[in-house]
C-alpha cells in the first residue's frame, strides 16, 4: 500500500469546487430513469448518455466519476475508453464493486450489501482499466422496529473489509453507508441512526487496520424521512448534520461526499451549501450526487441527438452549483440568473 499516493487521490477527489459524479447507476436503475423520458435502455443509448456528460464542460467541476463495471469498459463513437475520456478532462475514473443488497436473513426488512467474493481479482482488473478509487454502498433503512444493531454492524464489517482491500490494492475506497431518507421519521430519528452507523463503520474500519488518511467518506445528510409530517429548514439540516459528523468521523479523513438520497436538486445544493458556511469543520466537504445532477440533463436530452448541447449545458450548470456549495458560495440567486 501507498498511502502517500491514496492520500493525494483522496484529496484530489475533495479538491476545494469540485465533487464526484456517481454515474455508476445498474442497467435495471438506468432502465427506470431512461423509462421516465422515454428512452429505450440499451448499452449503446446508456454509452451516449454517459458519453455527453463527460464531455461536457460541466467536468471542470466534477474532481472524479464512478462508473458500473460496463461503463469502465465502453467506448465512445469515436474509439476512446469512457474512461480516457474522464481522465482527459481532468478528472479521476472509479469503479463501483459492490454487488447490491439482499434480503439479511432472519431480519425482515433489513438488506446486507454482498460483492466481498473474488474482490480483490476484480480491484485489479479495475485498476487495469484505469480505477483510482472504488465505491461500496451500505443500505440502512428506518422504519418500525428497524434498523437493528446487527444490521448496522453487519454492512459496517462489510464495509471496513472492502476498504481494506482497496487500500491493499492501492484504490482509494468510497466508504457509503447510505441511511435511507424513505419513511415517515424525523430528523431526530435520522440523527439517531446516522449516529449508530457512523459510530459502528468507523470501529469496523478501526479493526482492520484501514488507514483513514486514504479514503473519502460518503455519508447521507441528516434528513426527515419523505413521507414525515414534520420536514427541516435547510439551517437545520445543516446544523444537525456537521453536529453529527464532528462526533463520529476522526479528522484523519480527508473529505466526506454527501450522496444526495433522493434530495431535489435545489435542496441537495442548499444544504450542501448550509453545511459549509457552517465552517470549522476538520475535513473537505463536497459532493458526490447521482440524480442530483443528472435528472435535468437526463430531461433535457430525452434520447435525441439534437439535445445533446442542452443536456451538456443543464449538467455544465448543476456542477457548477455544486461546486460553488462545495465552498459555501452558492446562492439561490445564481439559480434563477441561469434560468
Amino acid at each position: 500500500m501507498d498511502l502517500a499516493e491514496l492520500n493525494k487521490v483522496a484529496n484530489a477527489m475533495v479538491a476545494p469546487g469540485k465533487g464526484v459524479l456517481a454515474a455508476d447507476e445498474s442497467a435495471g436503475t438506468c432502465k427506470k430513469r431512461f423509462d421516465a423520458i422515454g428512452v429505450e435502455c440499451t448499452e449503446e443509448n446508456r454509452r451516449d448518455y454517459r458519453e455527453l456528460l463527460f464531455r461536457s464542460k460541466g467536468m471542470a467541476n466534477i474532481s472524479g466519476v464512478i462508473l458500473f463495471d460496463e461503463t469502465i469498459r465502453q467506448k465512445a463513437k469515436d474509439g476512446t475508453p469512457l474512461a480516457k475520456i474522464i481522465e482527459q478532462a481532468g478528472s479521476l475514473p472509479g469503479i463501483k464493486v459492490d454487488k447490491g443488497t439482499k434480503p439479511l436473513p432472519f431480519y425482515p426488512g433489513e438488506v446486507i450489501t454482498e460483492g466481498l467474493d473474488g474482490l480483490r481479482e476484480r480491484l485489479v482488473e479495475h485498476r487495469g482499466l484505469g480505477a483510482k478509487f472504488c465505491k461500496w454502498r451500505t443500505v440502512i433503512d428506518i422504519g418500525p422496529g428497524i434498523p437493528s444493531y446487527y444490521c448496522i454492524k453487519a454492512n459496517a464489517g462489510a464495509l471496513a473489509r472492502y476498504a481494506a482491500l482497496c487500500q491493499d490494492e492501492n484504490l482509494v475506497p468510497i466508504v457509503e453507508p447510505e441511511v435511507l431518507m424513505d419513511g415517515d421519521h424525523d430528523t431526530d430519528r435520522c440523527y439517531q441512526v446516522t449516529e449508530l452507523a457512523l459510530k459502528a463503520l468507523f470501529h469496523e474500519l478501526y479493526l482492520a487496520r484501514v488507514k483513514l488518511e486514504g479514503m473519502v467518506l460518503k455519508p447521507n445528510m441528516v434528513v426527515p424521512g419523505k413521507k414525515s409530517a414534520k420536514q427541516a429548514s435547510v439551517d437545520e439540516v445543516a446544523e444537525k448534520t456537521l453536529r453529527v459528523l464532528k462526533e463520529c468521523v476522526p479528522a484523519a479523513v480527508p473529505g466526506i461526499a454527501f450522496l444526495s438520497g433522493g434530495q431535489s436538486d435545489l435542496d441537495a445544493t442548499a444544504r450542501l451549501n448550509a453545511i459549509n458556511q457552517l465552517g470549522d469543520a476538520p475535513w473537505k466537504i463536497t459532493f458526490s450526487y447521482s440524480r442530483a445532477l443528472q435528472a435535468a440533463p437526463q430531461k433535457a436530452w430525452s434520447g435525441k441527438a439534437e439535445n445533446v448541447a442542452a443536456a451538456q449545458a443543464a449538467f455544465t450548470h448543476r456542477a457548477a452549483m455544486n461546486g460553488l456549495a462545495s465552498m459555501g458560495k452558492w446562492t439561490p440567486e445564481l439559480e434563477k440568473k441561469a434560468a
